[in-house]
């Protein structure tokens, strides 16, 4: 194996060997503190433009197969762990980690002490990163290099990761279909749609671009706003599609990216966190029930929102939902006078645990209620 560098933008380089495609590569230096769940990591098309450091140790035990693709590829800039398995050993695997990685193009690095690694940005905050193996270049040469790419603050990406065409999810065999959701893909996962599918929605995709006209005409029974990358203050056509929705008072559910996007619509504003959140193992507080959910996260942006009172918008009063136990960010808003909520990570539980998968059903819930109110059917 020849030697890899991962080189940060405040000058730090981490020695180890090249795995995975050999080249380089640039991005956001991210870390997940998932110890499973990579390969829907991997393809989830929200770290779109970052390299993933894994903080456990040993990646690659379980492969990777065709059903747990959350899209189409391998989203990720670069890819780095410590110890990556030898060999798999799982009865659904079809692949192993390292040759999806090499089909896909995607340069790694292993043998680098990710914990330190993850220290480092705890310590720094973000940082531009990159993974170079197989090259000439001298230390000073790869600083340079990185510190002369983009930054993730003012960077609009959803337009490079939606889909090129609506497509509907209908629900299974043998679930009726009771709501019609729109759903705006600015980076959604395959699980998404499939968890409102098995509670009876039709959720019809649509591209970013979509008019709320548009989507208006089909006369859906509630819009979804999906996770993505980018920062959510370039995200000016999709915030006032959701203040549009807001006026109609057509039920709105957002998750991640969406809920920031959300967070933007009622007139808050959005900050870049030290180093974001990402992984199966997140714990939020419930504000109303009083229970610790065990969340997957995977943001980089948080909404600048009262934690300890209700607050007042245009759209009438709301509250604050959820926080973040780890350091008390805002993880969850609702309005009281309208019908809208969102969750800054990911109840559709691919990876991760299932303590969210409850909003689905709150969106049910909510678009129920909202149907009645107006006196239409499904």
């Amino acid at each position: 194996m020849s030697k890899a560098y991962l080189v940060f933008d405040d000058g730090a380089i981490f020695e180890g060997e090249s795995w995975a495609a050999h080249g380089e590569t640039f991005g956001e230096a991210v870390f997940s503190t998932g110890m499973t769940g990579y390969q829907e990591t991997l393809t989830d098309p929200s770290y779109h433009k970052q390299i993933v450091i894994m903080t456990a140790p040993h990646i690659g035990n379980t492969g990777v197969n065709a059903d747990d693709m959350e899209s189409t590829k391998i989203w990720v800039a670069g890819f780095v762990v410590r110890n990556p398995s030898p060999r798999v050993s799982n009865w659904r695997s079809e692949n192993s980690l390292e040759s999806a990685l090499i089909e896909a193009g995607v340069v790694g690095i292993q043998g680098v002490d990710t914990r330190a690694i993850t220290r480092h940005l705890r310590e720094r905050g973000s940082m531009r990163v990159g993974i170079f193996s197989g090259n000439s270049h001298t230390r000073d040469e790869m600083v340079v290099r990185v510190r002369a790419t983009s930054q993730m603050t003012g960077a609009f990406l959803a337009s490079e990761v939606t889909t090129a065409q609506l497509y509907v999810v209908s629900p299974p065999l043998g679930v009726a279909t009771k709501f019609r959701v729109a759903a705006i893909d600015l980076g959604i996962k395959n699980a998404t749609p499939r968890s409102m599918s098995e509670r009876g929605m039709e959720v019809t995709v649509y591209p970013l671009g979509t008019s709320a006209e548009q989507i208006k005409a089909t006369h859906p029974d509630g819009l979804f706003i999906s996770n993505g990358p980018g920062d959510p203050a370039t995200m000016t056509q999709v915030v006032d599609l959701v203040r549009d929705f807001l006026i109609e008072e057509i039920p709105v559910f957002g998750i991640c990216f969406g809920h920031q996007i959300l967070g933007r619509a009622l007139g808050f504003e959005t900050y870049k966190l030290p180093f974001g959140h990402r992984g199966i193992n997140q714990p939020v507080k419930n504000m109303q029930s009083g229970r610790v959910e065990i969340t997957a996260h995977n943001h980089g942006f948080a909404v600048e929102a009262p934690l300890d009172t209700n607050f007042r918008t245009v759209f009438g009063a709301g509250f604050v939902s959820h926080i973040c136990l780890n350091d008390g960010v805002v993880e969850g808003l609702e309005l009281l006078e309208r019908p809208a909520f969102s969750v800054q990570y990911h109840p559709e539980s691919a990876a991760g645990p299932h303590d969210a998968v409850y909003l689905f059903d709150h969106f049910a819930e909510m678009m129920s209620k909202s149907r009645s109110s107006r006196g239409t059917h499904a």
